[in-house]
């Protein structure tokens, strides 16, 4: 009989999913970053990605809720609103954001090129039926936009879009009242703060 080898031998030899992989928050992006993004894409004449791009650092919304928004939800009428109301996924309360002028043209120039019309997906993927972009083809652009700049992906994700404009706001105002996250609860009402 041969003999089965030891749990000792089979535990020195595995190797953890983590291992040499950067783990824990992902940092936002910096201004420099977000303005050499948006000026290569605007360059390239990539209006769907110069649009998801300024919607996402905008709107401060997650990566699913970015993915799943319609025509309706940011312009309405055919044209970008001021002002936007979405349903969060995750929480299911409603968030409202403003929507920067910036983010208006690259929508608004989207809209024209594309034809999309209220009902549709705002960002559709590479399939045929009217389906939203996926949560993981976003991943992949924006794998794709920060290698372009000389970035390295894996020091960023879609969660940092989400965190870029409050950093920018907060690093401006200096004040934390002055930055709020859609859906993020503050410390006081979860009891996480010590200074209850």
């Amino acid at each position: 009989m041969t003999e089965a080898p030891s749990t000792i031998e089979n535990a020195s030899k595995h190797v953890p999913w983590n291992k040499g992989k950067i783990v824990g928050a992902k940092p936002p992006l910096r201004p420099k970053h977000v303005w050499s993004i948006r000026t290569k894409l605007q360059m390239e004449g990539r209006l769907r990605d110069l649009a998801l791009f300024n919607v996402a650092i905008d709107s401060k919304l997650r990566g699913c809720d970015v993915v799943a928004l319609k025509v309706d939800n940011i312009a309405p009428s055919g044209y970008a609103a001021d002002r936007a109301s979405v349903r969060q996924k995750k929480t299911g309360r409603p968030v409202k954001f403003e929507l920067t002028e910036a983010m208006r043209q690259a929508v608004d120039d989207y809209l024209k090129a594309s034809g999309k019309k209220p009902g549709e997906y705002l960002f559709t993927g590479r399939r045929k039926c009217n389906c939203s972009l996926t949560t993981r083809q976003y991943a992949r652009l924006l794998t794709e936009w920060l290698a372009s700049i000389g970035l390295d992906p894996h020091l960023f994700g879609t969660h940092s879009l989400r965190r870029t404009k409050a950093t920018l706001i907060y690093r401006r105002a200096g004040n934390l009242r002055a930055v709020q996250i859609p859906g993020d609860r503050g410390r006081r009402r979860t009891g996480n703060s010590r200074t209850n």
